[in-house]
């Protein structure tokens, strides 16, 4: 990969140490843009701004406060070493002002920061982007109405910076993996995704994980530890399993929450954080509240935008999407021929209702796909069990209406060998109609 090149305008208020300024950029591997003093464009993103004022200090201050409100750094570079046309350069919107040739040494440092500043910067979108490529909600797999109702209000939540988030639904639904993709497609994606469990940790430590810890502060803290919101600072942190928080800590997060500060174990001085809090639970915490086992004051900050996972049995067709994405993912990381999925075997994953919904089904691929003969899916293999009862013509029962519906239509097109406007005809509703029903829309 090409090494990431930061960039930088020049602009040219007067012509002195332009031919050294350039020579310094391009030491400093700057990717360089002139402009001349009557450009008043607005300036470009993640850019370092220099106005060169040597022997123009006034025409410089002029052009820095027209530009002040510029989202990156803009420096001047003078002649005149008078300390108050330092502090002016400063008052006017500089970041700094540099007094050639006596602040020579201190430019070069400054570039040198700068430059790597800047790279890192640049290597961090690049990896926020790679990341929202692979885990971003255009990936999250499914097209049932339940699963893309989430994914259009998490995209409308992600881009808004600072709202809390509070995943719900059952065990396996994906809430970790909705938690990340929000995280990287939010402004915050080029900051750190930090998440903990609160139920896997122990409740004498979890304190500490959070908050942090300074040296001596109990017994085996031999060093200061930073806690997850500092190390999360300008990023995300994903709280699961949150409603397994002990009760008495739950006050201290509320704290936090409200101040945006975290006090660490054993410290006095409060430090400030600036993170999006994404909290995840299996449980029903309005339940919890009323039992006293959460408190209702952090329930309804916590609660802002509540989004719900719909469990697999209520997805239609998305089980069926889904094995074949874990059937050809799997196979190529064990090195096996990815098999072709029977309608069989679609059956029997349609009838099945999945309480461990997505880890149960990804765990039943992978078994039967490294037991099966090579090439194949053995439905043995995906230890299935069968329906306990069932009706005349092997409907589901008892069972939700609409999985009784949509057993209906499969067995229906099942018998026209797959012929959507004859099956459509047969149960006297529209192609279309057919077409919701079969992708889990029973309504």
């Amino acid at each position: 990969m090409a090494q990431p090149e930061p960039r930088a305008v020049l602009v040219l208020v007067s012509q002195s140490f332009v031919d050294s300024m350039r020579a310094f950029l391009e030491d400093a591997r700057f990717r360089l843009e002139e402009r001349a003093p009557d450009h008043d464009g607005p300036l470009p993103p993640n850019v370092a701004c220099f106005v060169l004022a040597g022997g123009a200090e006034p025409d410089g201050l002029d052009w820095i406060e027209r530009h002040r409100d510029a989202s990156d750094p803009i420096y001047c570079i003078g002649a005149n070493a008078d300390h108050r046309v330092a502090l002016g350069a400063v008052a006017r919107g500089a970041r700094d002002y540099f007094a050639l040739p006596g602040d020579l040494d201190l430019l070069r440092r400054t570039l040198d920061r700068l430059s790597r500043e800047a790279r890192a910067g640049i290597g961090a979108e690049q990896f926020a982007c790679a990341e929202r490529q692979a885990l971003g909600l255009d990936t999250i797999i499914g097209r049932s109405p339940p699963l893309q109702a989430i994914l259009s209000h998490a995209t409308r939540v992600a881009a808004v910076k600072e709202v809390t988030v509070l995943l719900g639904g059952e065990t396996g639904t994906g809430k970790e993996l909705l938690a990340r993709a929000i995280h990287f497609h939010s402004p915050r994606a080029r900051a750190p995704f930090v998440e903990i469990n609160c139920a896997a940790i122990p409740a004498t430590l979890l304190e500490s994980e959070l908050f942090g810890h300074e040296r001596g502060a109990f017994t085996g803290a031999i060093a200061a530890k930073p806690g997850l919101f500092e190390l999360a600072d300008g990023g995300t942190v994903f709280l699961d399993e949150i409603g397994h928080l002990p009760l008495d800590l739950q006050p201290k997060l509320l704290r936090a929450l409200e101040s945006r500060e975290v006090r660490r174990v054993g410290g006095q001085a409060a430090k400030h954080f600036d993170v999006r809090v994404i909290g995840a639970t299996h449980m029903d915490l309005a339940q919890a509240v009323a039992s006293g086992t959460f408190r209702e004051d952090l329930f309804y900050r916590l609660n802002v935008v509540h989004l719900v996972l719909p469990p697999l049995r209520d997805r239609g067709a998305d089980v069926e999407l889904l094995a074949e994405a874990f059937v050809t993912r799997l196979a190529a990381q064990h090195e096996l021929p990815a098999p072709l999925i029977t309608a069989e075997i679609r059956a029997a994953l349609r009838a099945h209702p999945w309480p461990g919904n997505i880890r149960e089904l990804r765990n039943a691929i992978e078994r039967a796909l490294v037991l099966s003969p090579p090439g194949q899916l053995d439905l043995a293999e995906l230890l299935l069990p069968r329906p306990v009862r069932a009706v005349a013509g092997g409907l589901p029962f008892p069972a939700p209406l609409g999985t009784i519906i949509r057993a209906a239509a499969l067995q229906t097109l099942e018998r026209v060998d797959g012929n959507k406007s004859e099956a459509a005809r047969r149960l006297g509703i529209s192609r279309p109609r057919l077409q919701r029903i079969l992708d889990g829309d029973t309504e």
